[in-house]
């Protein structure tokens, strides 16, 4: 099983973002295990926040979960979300970015619809390989 394409992406716009001067926002599942973000400020199980250098102090784009230090209201406050839980990152100032439209499990396994459980690895096909020429 291969790891998580998500947290890459995450990083790449997020550099996208500050290269060109956009400022950074994600939209976080406030509802998604792991969590920990101002409740005052969740609308609809949903926050958007601004992750830019100017607006966050200790950024971890890495680490799992991605956390960061930022004020909210005047008063500080540690936030932290897995990546799993970022729903869009993109930039404040037009839009553009990327929209991952739904959560990941929690695990970031790959689950078969209805199942809720892990898909297993596909075995190799019995008998010899097979090759052809292409000209």
């Amino acid at each position: 099983m291969s790891t998580s394409r998500r947290p890459y992406l995450i990083r790449a716009i997020y550099e996208w973002c500050c290269d060109n001067g956009y400022t950074p926002h994600v939209l976080i599942a406030a509802d998604y295990p792991g969590v920990a973000v101002p409740r005052e400020y969740v609308q609809d199980n949903r926050i958007t926040l601004n992750i830019s250098p100017l607006a966050v102090q200790n950024l971890d784009l890495v680490g799992e979960p991605i956390w960061f230090s930022a004020r909210f209201g005047g008063r500080p406050f540690d936030v932290q979300f897995p990546a799993g839980a970022v729903l869009a990152i993109f930039a404040r100032e037009n839009g553009e970015g990327l929209m991952f439209g739904e959560v990941e499990p929690p695990n970031a396994q790959t689950v078969r619809p209805g199942s809720g459980a892990p898909e297993p690895p596909t075995p190799p096909k019995p008998g010899r390989p097979t090759l052809r020429v292409v000209k």
